[in-house]
């Protein structure tokens, strides 16, 4: 067993215009000061890194390294949620997505495409070149206009959709395995991978591609009512990166888990600061201390109510007090009879 590392913190809904949140320097100092010991770095965010810079140069990737230690903190994985995002988008939403993407191919599905494979491609050099072993991203979705059955959908339509994502995606997974880097799906709605059973479709398509794994993040599954930790079970070998989440479902006689269209603070699924949810963390820290989890617990902020700061003090607190220091020794030790192979043969009557 190993401790896991943390507690960590993913800069993208912190990241901001003023003072301490528009560089990496100061949001580190700010960061470290709550007790992170990592931060996670959303690579479209230009304050934070220079992605191109970052994938061609190790000194520059150096110097990121060395802005981050000279605070106490740990670079722990780079992000592309928002780039992985446009690797595949349904016409319905190319309007929406446009503003993931670098203007100059905002209106051009085709260009934006291209540009967020490339950005794909740098993360992979970058992500080597700072000495990462995961990443994080979205797979982008083509079928998720889809999921509900009504109209009922034509024979064929969710295999064309899932075989054209996994042919998208099929090169940058090769190109994260040449740099040594796992490219973990985070599993959320409004992708194509929302939930176990796509991404063991997509995992299929792409011939069990050694790097394509998971970013677990339980807030996603349980407004799904999913079995968020029996998911811990099933799909433990390819559980990578953590993001420490809350989340809470409160049905009601007028909505369930599509929550009428309302606004966040009026869905019966709801985001939470670390420890007003439902999730059960002593449990899922437990399962991360038994199975030799490898990597960080990051926080990824999101509550529909609290101030985003008190959450981030609030969160660095809430992850330390639930990594489990992992103990070097049986507790019963201590009544060892220190029996030998001949004794064992004699208990069990062999002679």
């Amino acid at each position: 067993m190993q401790t896991i590392k943390g507690p960590a913190l993913f800069l993208a809904q912190f990241a901001g215009d003023e003072a301490p949140f528009n560089s990496l320097d100061s949001i580190a100092a700010w960061a470290a000061e709550l007790g992170y010991k990592g931060v996670q770095i959303p690579s479209w965010d230009a304050r934070l890194i220079d992605l191109k810079r970052a994938a061609e140069s190790r000194t520059y990737c150096d110097e990121i390294k060395g802005t981050l230690a000279e605070h106490g903190v740990t670079l722990t994985e780079l992000s592309t949620h928002l780039q992985g995002q446009l690797v595949a988008v349904h016409p319905a939403y190319d309007e929406v997505f446009d503003g993931f993407a670098a203007p100059e191919v905002r209106g051009n599905p085709k260009a934006r495409q291209a540009w967020a494979v490339e950005q794909l491609m740098l993360a992979a050099r970058a992500s080597q070149n700072l000495g990462l072993t995961d990443h994080g991203t979205f797979s982008g979705s083509l079928a998720w206009p889809f999921l509900y059955p009504w109209p009922q959908r034509p024979a064929g339509l969710i295999d064309s959709a899932f075989d054209e994502l996994a042919k998208r995606w099929r090169p940058i997974l090769d190109a994260f395995d040449e740099a040594g880097v796992n490219l973990c799906y985070e599993i959320h709605p409004g992708e194509d991978l929302h939930d176990g059973i796509t991404f063991e479709m997509f995992l299929e398509r792409v011939g069990h591609h050694p790097r394509c794994h998971i970013l677990y993040d339980p807030s996603h599954l349980i407004l799904q009512q999913l079995d968020y930790l029996g998911f811990l079970d099933v799909y433990r070998d390819h559980i990578q990166m953590f993001h420490v989440k809350d989340a809470e479902f409160n049905p009601s006689p007028k909505q369930g888990v599509y929550s009428g269209y309302q606004s966040w603070t009026e869905r019966a699924g709801r985001f939470r600061s670390l420890g007003d949810g439902q999730i059960d963390f002593k449990s899922m820290f437990s399962w991360m201390a038994a199975n030799d989890y490898h990597g960080w617990a990051v926080l990824e902020w999101e509550c529909c109510l609290k101030h985003p700061e008190v959450g981030a003090r609030e969160g660095a607190a809430f992850i330390r007090d639930h990594i489990i220091q992992v103990t070097e020794r049986a507790f019963d030790d201590f009544a060892d009879a220190g029996v030998d192979e001949a004794t064992n043969r004699r208990l069990l009557g062999l002679g």
